[in-house]
């Protein structure tokens, strides 16, 4: 490998160990300090550059593509404060683990302290909320330095991957000039000739990781296997989980064998998909277990997967029963904030799933079929009660139900998820429905929804509300620059509707000013903005008909469902008051 100057040979080697560990897309910001990487990317034929003038928005398009693929796409900066716009992105990419690869282009060392425009302290910038930090070497024809920047690289994409995925930062310190231009004994010209490897790098990645999951071994599948077997009540559990982790194959085989039903929230990867027909896939427990007399007595046994549940009523079951839980955990983390579980099984999800189904051969009984009764009772139940006001979970699970098979779905964080958890019955379409239930911030949805998209020919919906629509407003050009046609759903309660469940509703003022807080926006002019199709309604049969032809329909189009929060919250009351007597009786 020749080039011109020292900048470029850098930046042309760590393309290169990217492209050659299977990276083929990135993430780019304008900007000067981070020329040599954007050339050394933008020259390189099998890399997708998706460009983004936002920094913020285009750490979260990079983290919804690593929540649809599974691996990284690496975000790029120039220095200074555009790397402090990642930092949501990777607070999230952290708490969720998605893989997730920063690379921030900064200011050489002996410019750092001096008062030197746009210098600032990028050293360890994002704390312990990356799992591994590296400044990369000054560039320099050194075949030492090449060889260790080559092992830095292929390293730090090792790290976002495997047991703990999650975010990496890498610090890249470039002097001028910083454009591919000749600069005379910058790199020999023998330089190649002398030090092939370091110049060359290997046939693939100059080192290569190995990602080994594994399952527990024979003793404790031997004890998991045994209190299986002697629960009269069990129950698996499957929590938020983008880092595809446990299979819908494997659950299904798990509860085919145990009998036990499956618990699956809306973003475990288990609710939807064509083994749900077959298996004991459970979608109404944040409605039927939210009843003060609940129809359903504490499970004995509970094999957990995933992230914390998406729904209160379900974690509070979780924790008062005093069963005996198996948290299984393949980073040894410990995802249960309510301190009653009993066992850290430290193992691969899927494989674990898979040898304990091998293991284990009970018939399902009279606790599954109980299960499985009042399951059925909660939708009939949903159903049979008429509305008086538009119930935003009705739109939220007609987004759902309406979908295309297959489809990717991005849902926002606040009410959408929550009523997607508590009105969306399980389905047997292949949707791959993804959310930010990481650190649960309304900031870069629509991007993440976006990059999600950008990684699929699955058509793309996003379902987000207005507080956060309004908040990634500059993610909406993506749907231009980065090529993403998708059907973007806004349900428009002029605030924060989330804080009509606190008690803090009570107490106004200062509820209506400081917590619901309207802002009396207009979303429509956004089409002409970004150039999309906007379309507002205002009953559940016009979002049905709009939504469906949006999702039928080429190119991009925002469908704004206008609910009033407030009306909408009684009526959910009146619903779930419906539905506890339905249930009771």
């Amino acid at each position: 490998m020749t080039a011109p100057n020292r900048n470029t040979l850098w930046a042309r080697a760590v393309v290169q160990e990217l492209v050659r560990a299977s990276v083929d897309a990135a993430c780019v910001c304008p900007g000067s300090r981070s020329t040599p990487l954007t050339v050394a990317l933008a020259e390189h034929d099998d890399v997708q550059i998706f460009s983004h003038l936002d920094e913020r928005s285009a750490a979260f398009f990079a983290l919804g593509r690593a929540k649809r693929t599974g691996k990284p796409t690496p975000v790029v900066s120039t220095s200074g404060t555009a790397t402090a716009n990642f930092h949501p992105a990777v607070m999230e990419a952290n708490q969720a683990r998605v893989p997730l690869l920063v690379l921030t282009a900064d200011r050489p060392p002996e410019l750092r302290d001096s008062g030197a425009n746009q210098t600032v302290d990028q050293t360890k910038l994002y704390g312990d909320a990356v799992r591994h930090f590296r400044e990369l070497p000054e560039p320099e024809a050194d075949a030492r330095k090449l060889c260790s920047l080559r092992t830095a690289v292929c390293r730090a994409l090792g790290e976002t991957t495997g047991a703990n995925p999650g975010p990496v930062h890498l610090n890249v310190p470039f002097k001028k000039p910083l454009e591919p231009v000749e600069v005379p004994g910058d790199v020999p010209a023998d330089f190649a000739d002398d030090h092939s490897l370091a110049a060359e790098g290997r046939d693939g990645p100059f080192v290569s990781v190995h990602q080994n999951p594994a399952a527990p071994d024979d003793a404790t599948l031997d004890a998991l296997a045994d209190t299986v077997e002697s629960a009269d009540r069990g129950l698996v559990v499957a929590g938020p989980d983008d880092a595809h982790g446990l299979t819908a194959a494997a659950a299904a085989a798990l509860a085919d064998a145990t009998g036990f039903p499956v618990f699956a929230d809306p973003l475990s990867g288990i609710r939807f998909g064509e083994h749900v027909s077959d298996s004991r896939v459970v979608g109404g427990y944040d409605g039927f277990l939210a009843a003060d007399d609940a129809p359903l007595p504490e499970p004995d046994v509970v094999v957990r997967f995933g992230a914390s549940p998406t729904s209160k009523p379900l974690r509070n079951y979780l924790r008062d029963g005093g069963a005996r839980q198996f948290l299984v955990d393949p980073a040894g983390g410990w995802r249960e904030a309510t301190f009653t579980a009993s066992d850290l099984v430290v193992a691969d999800p899927t494989e674990t799933a898979r040898a304990l189904a091998e293991r284990v051969d009970r018939p399902a009984g009279e606790w599954s079929e109980r299960v499985a009764a009042v399951e059925a009772d909660y939708w009939n139940a949903i159903d049979a009660v008429e509305r008086d006001a538009l119930l935003e979970g009705d739109v939220v699970a007609a987004a759902a139900d309406d979908a295309p098979d297959p489809a990717t779905v991005m849902v926002s964080n606040s009410m959408p998820v929550r009523d997607l958890d508590r009105f969306a019955r399980p389905r047997s379409a292949e949707l791959t429905v993804l959310g930010n239930r990481g650190a649960s911030g309304i900031d870069g949805i629509t991007s993440t929804g976006l990059g999600a998209g950008s990684a699929t020919d699955d058509p793309l919906v996003v379902v987000t509300g207005d507080l956060a629509y309004y908040h990634d407003g500059n993610g909406l050009l993506a749907l231009d620059r980065c090529d993403v046609d998708a059907t973007i759903v806004v349900v428009n309660n002029d605030g924060g509707g989330i804080f009509h469940m606190l008690p803090i509703e009570e107490f106004d003022p200062p509820f209506t000013s400081q917590f619901k807080t309207p802002h009396g926006l207009d979303f429509e002019p956004t089409g002409d903005v970004y150039d999309f199709e906007f379309a507002r309604v205002e009953t559940l049969d016009g979002f049905r008909d709009a939504y469906r032809e949006s999702v039928e329909s080429e190119g991009t189009q925002v469908v704004e469902v206008v609910t009033d929060s407030e009306a909408s919250h009684r009526e959910r009351e009146r619903l779930a008051t419906a539905v506890e007597r339905d249930l009771n009786d």
